[in-house]
């Protein structure tokens, strides 16, 4: 059975899903950060975030077909790890926060976004690999909270210098990576159930238009201004949420 939400909760979930799979299918994952946060906005964000994770595991086996065999897996290799610990680390702490702490967070997490894209740093020479640890923590946890693992895992590839083959099939199979290990704690937690996977089931259409809409957009579209768009849209409802937590 499907839940009992409003049209307009339906609307974000559905819009949500079809901007993760265009990101998924073609933009490296980016502003798939957007999808939670929107939801949020109409429903409760834990199970947002539960009825996200199918579909992202959908997403992900789908992206990953499509980009095998250009991803850097010396780069996953070390990824991995610190990944790991970070899902661990937001499991233990994930039943001390309520409905409105986690809106909160991911206000904040969505106007950090903004600004880690507007500022992210260059690097004149590639970072070293000793930072794919502490990375791979950040990732574990803004993922595990609200699939929001693509500014901390840009933050160390993209000073990595990888061409934009490798980078985006690299950070597809990350992200499949880590959502794989979230699905026992959010099994665990309760955020993964019956009704959320019905809906889940029911949005694989729409993530699989995503995907092959971002396969297709990802060579025509001027990338600066969608990402702007993106950004416009994050900031807004970035605050939205920091203000209807603390309201």
């Amino acid at each position: 059975m499907l839940p009992d939400y409003s049209v307009l909760a339906w609307s974000l979930i559905i819009i949500s899903t079809y901007l993760t799979g265009v990101s998924k299918g073609g933009f490296a994952g980016g502003f798939g950060t957007l999808s939670v946060p929107l939801m949020a906005l109409a429903i409760d964000p834990i199970a947002a975030a539960g009825l996200l994770l199918p579909l992202l595991l959908v997403m992900d086996v789908m992206a990953v077909k499509a980009w095998w065999g250009h991803q850097d897996m010396a780069e996953v290799k070390r990824l991995i790890p610190g990944m790991a610990i970070g899902v661990i680390a937001a499991t233990l702490v994930a039943d001390s926060m309520d409905e409105n702490h986690i809106r909160l967070l991911l206000g904040v997490i969505s106007l950090l976004f903004v600004a880690y894209m507007i500022f992210k740093p260059s690097a004149s020479r590639p970072i070293s690999t000793r930072w794919a640890w502490p990375s791979g923590i950040a990732v574990g946890i803004t993922s595990f909270v609200a699939h929001a693992g693509a500014p901390p895992l840009n933050l160390y590839l993209v000073p990595r210098r990888l061409d934009k083959t490798t980078f985006i099939a690299t950070v597809t199979l990350c992200f499949a990576a880590v959502n794989l290990m979230k699905v026992p704690p959010y099994l665990w937690l309760g955020e993964i159930n019956v009704t959320s996977i019905w809906a889940s089931l029911a949005l694989v259409p729409v993530a699989w238009a995503g995907i092959r809409s971002g396969l297709w957009l990802q060579s025509r579209v001027n990338e600066r201004l969608f990402f702007r768009l993106v950004m416009l849209a994050m900031a807004i409802v970035g605050v939205q949420l920091i203000v209807k937590a603390l309201g």
